[in-house]
């Protein structure tokens, strides 16, 4: 039986493998099936609470005090973070990323954030340009309601132009650039929004306490 990295591992990359690909109006990819139904289960059973907005939001910044990352303590603490986490890192996912969405990712690390999202949340649109050099939205909660909470596209006008589909274990996909532009719009959020924000990142982020492995970058 292969191990739960493994079985992560190859889910990541059959769904890459059946990527849909859509160019307006920025490249981009839908994904499904993107982790082992007992892998997700797994994630969310993660008990971390909530974070109270306060009123506050349009950038997930203005509460890094309470963000969650699949980092070190928790990789400690959570069998299931360390094996999302060593899947990614894996050179079969990464050759897989690289060679399906047309990016580098040598020298790059890998981030993950647990996200949970709740009624008041928005965010303005922005591009993730800069030391993000890949960025992997992969939703997660369940809710039936939770179906019209994709992420917003807009074009290089910050015009919205589109939303992607939400649904359990399914992702949008991009590589930064200057015009891809994303947000949230403010809408009605049920209970809580569950995503993984996956992003391989430069050795410039100087967050590296988030990082899932700090001192090795992708080879």
């Amino acid at each position: 039986m292969p191990s739960s990295k493994d079985a992560i591992v190859a889910s990541l990359v059959k769904s890459f493998a059946t990527a849909k690909h859509g160019t307006t109006p920025y490249p981009h990819w839908f994904v499904d099936n993107c982790l082992p139904n007992d892998i997700v289960e797994q994630v969310l059973a993660i008990p971390f609470p909530a974070p109270a907005l306060g009123g506050i939001s349009g950038k997930r910044e203005v509460h890094n005090a309470t963000r969650k990352y699949f980092d070190a303590e928790n990789m400690a603490k959570f069998p299931v973070c360390n094996a999302v986490n060593a899947a990614l890192q894996d050179k079969r996912v990464t050759d897989a990323i690289e060679q399906t969405f047309s990016t580098k990712l040598g020298g790059t690390y890998l981030r993950v954030e647990f996200a949970q999202d709740t009624n008041g949340f928005w965010l303005e649109p922005h591009t993730d340009l800069g030391v993000k050099s890949f960025t992997f939205l992969l939703y997660l909660s369940t809710d039936a309601q939770h179906s019209i909470l994709g992420t917003d596209i807009y074009d290089a006008d910050k015009k919205h132009v589109g939303r992607s589909p939400f649904k359990s274990n399914a992702a949008m996909i991009f590589v930064p650039g200057n015009d891809t532009y994303h947000g949230f719009e403010p809408r009605q959020i049920d209970g809580v929004r569950k995503s993984l924000v996956i992003n391989f990142v430069t050795n410039d982020w100087r967050a590296r306490e988030q990082l899932a492995y700090p001192d090795m970058p992708i080879a």
